[in-house]
């Protein structure tokens, strides 16, 4: 499918309707430009929320995660099986 778009003033292009239907796009969406091969692809772009954590919450969940030696012993045993 193709189609012909223009540029606004401002740099904006509009969609069709029925691409933005197609792949979901709706007003606030992301999307990922590429240049590729003196042609340019608009991708629909998925936004995930990422948490950061503090050295303190990350050293708590290591000593959480700590084995005892009985089980450090019975997993080497299991594995050397």
């Amino acid at each position: 499918m193709s189609d012909t778009l223009i540029v606004s003033e401002r740099g904006q292009i509009t969609l069709p309707a029925t691409i933005r239907k197609k792949y979901g796009i709706k007003g606030g969406s992301a999307l990922i430009i590429e240049e590729r091969n003196n042609e340019l692809l608009l991708k629909p772009a998925a936004i995930m929320e990422l948490d950061i954590y503090s050295d303190d919450q990350i050293a708590e969940w290591d000593k959480a995660d700590q084995l005892t030696e009985r089980e450090r012993a019975r997993i080497i045993q299991n594995l050397e099986k």
